[in-house]
């Protein structure tokens, strides 16, 4: 009966720490009724198991018993592929084997005890699942979303740690002796390792967020900037309208005294006309996000593309304003490259954007040829170094908890934003 306990305790916490490694693509009910109703048939297969094969065997194929089942799962519930999907399969396995061969370390120097196997399991676990939920969760899902390369040696180390605590060291902990204490300390230094990486993966991540955060800074500079120019511009312009008006109210005057009314009038029409002509454009009320649709804007219309806007937006927002920036600002960039390479009667960008009740996007251009796009439903770059900018929005959305989506239809690519 120990043999079948730590059997069906294993597959119990196999699903418990694929539940907490995986981003689901579906929603957190859906995918827990998902690797529930998982971890019940494995449950059954585990007891069959144990009846029809002697403890050698049932614990040789447990493994595969289990772990295919997990793949596979994985696979039709996690948002990553490739060796995303892996790395989240083997950390699985690393927490739960560990946990395994401590509580059977435990076990075997009590006496075999069976409620010292109880009681450690349910110690080790808790512990484990809250630090997972407290610490690593968070940063391991931001990794797996920004770091692009080195996934395939980082899993070939953990698969290497795998393939000799599971199959190559003979026995089993808490009943052989030599693995009892091997398998730990195996394990031990593959937890040092894992925590290695992951304090490398946490210095990627300040380094990333301090990339950002000096993008965000160039770009409300550059916005602000480019913006005071405009404005500087339109008040020069101002300026000399205003200087020029004494001797166009002489002008005008002139006319009037001479009865020619209808040339007076004329005259007065072209001088509204050059007023409306230098007045400041506002799209929006907060000022970083009103610098960059101007900046991109004024971009847009040099390049002979085209602008439909339509900007609603209130004075306070329920996200970051620079954030937000960053979004619109790739978004922009992204739809005047796609305009380039059409011809110049075919280039427009449309944008809507209303602020009651929560902040609504949808930035559209026509583009040419087909967009690939992934498994989640991102478009895929065709060129390196391209896709960055689509990599930033999925980053905002999963960090407002917003809904993104891109599609193309009827020749025209569109993202909508729902914050």
């Amino acid at each position: 009966m120990v043999e079948l306990f730590i059997m069906e305790y294993l597959t119990v916490l196999y699903m418990i720490m694929a539940f907490l490694f995986m981003d689901s693509r579906y929603s957190r009910r859906r995918t827990l009724f998902i690797v529930s109703c998982v971890t019940i048939l494995l449950m059954a297969a585990v007891v069959a198991l144990y009846r029809a094969a002697d403890m050698d065997a049932a614990f040789w194929i447990y493994a595969i018993t289990i772990h295919i089942p997990l793949i596979l799962l994985l696979f039709t519930l996690s948002r990553f592929r490739g060796w995303r999907l892996i790395f989240q399969q083997l950390s699985v396995v690393l927490f739960c084997t560990l946990i395994h061969h401590i509580s059977g370390l435990i076990y075997y120097l009590s006496g075999s005890r069976f409620w010292v196997l109880v009681l450690s399991c349910a110690v080790l676990s808790t512990w484990v699942i809250w630090f997972l939920v407290r610490f690593l969760r968070p940063l391991f899902f931001q990794i797996l979303l920004e770091l692009n390369r080195g996934w395939w040696l980082i899993c070939l180390v953990m698969a290497t740690y795998y393939i000799i605590a599971v199959y190559l060291i003979p026995g089993y902990a808490g009943f052989d002796p030599r693995s009892t204490i091997i398998k730990p300390a195996i394990g031990l230094l593959m937890l040092g390792v894992y925590f290695i990486l992951m304090f490398l993966f946490t210095s990627i991540k300040n380094e990333m967020e301090a990339r950002h955060n000096a993008q965000m800074s160039a770009l409300q500079l550059s916005a602000l900037q480019s913006r005071m120019e405009a404005v500087k511009a339109a008040e020069d312009a101002i300026r000399t309208e205003r200087h020029d008006l004494r001797h166009r109210l002489q002008a005008v005057a002139e006319l009037v005294s001479r009865g020619d009314k209808d040339a007076a009038l004329d005259f007065l029409d072209a001088a509204q006309k050059r007023l409306v002509e230098q007045k400041e454009l506002r799209w929006c009320r907060p000022p970083v996000l009103d610098a960059v649709f101007s900046s991109y804007f004024d971009q847009a219309q040099n390049q002979g593309i085209s602008v439909d806007a339509k900007i609603s937006l209130s004075d306070t927002l329920s996200v970051n304003e620079g954030e937000l920036a960053i979004v619109l600002a790739n978004a922009l960039e992204n739809a005047i490259h796609a305009n380039l390479d059409l011809p110049q009667d075919q280039r427009q960008i449309r944008c809507k954007i209303a602020g009651t009740p929560s902040i609504i996007l949808e930035i559209s251009n026509p583009c040419a040829g087909n967009i690939s796009f992934d498994d989640s439903g991102l478009p895929m770059a065709k060129k390196e170094g391209h896709g960055l900018g689509v990599q930033s929005i999925s980053a905002f959305c999963r960090k407002n908890g917003a809904v993104c989506q891109f599609d193309q239809t009827d020749g025209w690519f569109r993202l909508r934003l729902v914050l």
